[in-house]
């Protein structure tokens, strides 16, 4: 796999609509075929997306799980949490439970989630990402390992004209090698809702936090470690993919890499604390 270039089962899915109504029935069709034979009504791994405003994503993110091979039992539950666009609309036409959390934020939207599922394992996702098709495999290789209780993945950028691959590159390993420091003493900073799992009877225990804040996926995984270890699933190919649009609103490369080394510098010292 070249790291300086996108991987090849992303093109599938990079479809060109803007809205609902210009994706054709034929479309939800195939990826309607590919999500009956995929899941299953007695699932090991329950798969939780939350989607808000996501109508042309969530198709996306979704047609990418309807592609994982694996022989693990699994579902995905996808939560409309107050989209004002047509989201629902995409979400009735496919396979999968939906459910909505009128509740605004990602914690209340995680945990209506978790509730509803039915797997004993929990892998959690995020609408505007493509997950690629070893992905619950890989993640699940950690997961099950003995007094792991919680782990993540990490996650690359999609390359395009005013942001190659090469220039997110350093970005990522930026992001990685900041990340190995953060997990010595307070891995629960790297756990993102983007690729994320746990053992559901503790999360149940615990709940995602239930107001609209940043930081719910973080602060349950610190409360899992009462239950056990948190760890990282490491395989290069079972990273999830997300676009450059909240990288972006930063402005240039050149501000992108400053802003993060800034703050990354800021925080250093916190890396080798441990938080009780």
């Amino acid at each position: 796999m070249s790291y300086l270039k996108n991987p090849d089962w992303l093109g599938q899915f990079l479809y060109p609509f803007e809205k609902f109504e210009e994706v054709p029935s034929s479309l939800f069709d195939a990826i309607n075929s590919d999500l009956d034979r995929v899941q299953s009504k007695t699932p090991v791994v329950s798969i939780v997306v939350i989607a808000w405003n996501e109508e042309i994503n969530i198709l996306r993110c979704v047609a990418t799980l309807s592609k994982m091979k694996t022989d693990i039992p699994f579902e995905i539950i996808v939560v409309n949490n107050n989209s004002k666009d047509r989201t629902q609309d995409t979400i009735d036409q496919l396979h999968v439970r939906s459910f909505n959390e009128l509740t605004q934020g990602a914690g209340p939207a995680r945990q209506k989630g978790q509730v509803e599922a039915l797997g004993k394992y929990i892998l959690t996702a995020d609408a505007d990402c493509f997950y690629p098709p070893c992905w619950v495999d890989e993640m699940m290789k950690v997961l099950t390992q003995k007094d792991v209780v919680c782990i993540y993945g990490r996650y690359s950028f999609i390359g395009e004209s005013t942001f190659p691959r090469w220039k997110l590159l350093i970005l990522e390993k930026l992001k990685d090698t900041m990340a190995s420091l953060r997990h010595i003493k307070q891995p629960y900073f790297n756990t993102f809702g983007i690729s994320m799992g746990y053992i559901r009877e503790y999360g149940l225990k615990i709940g995602f936090i239930t107001i609209n804040r940043r930081g719910e996926d973080g602060q349950l995984a610190m409360d899992l470690m009462k239950y056990g270890k948190i760890k990282q699933m490491k395989s290069r190919k079972g990273r999830v993919w997300t676009g450059v649009r909240t990288l972006t609103q930063n402005g240039s490369f050149f501000n992108i890499v400053a802003s993060r080394i800034k703050e990354d510098l800021k925080r250093f010292k916190y890396n080798f604390i441990t938080r009780n």
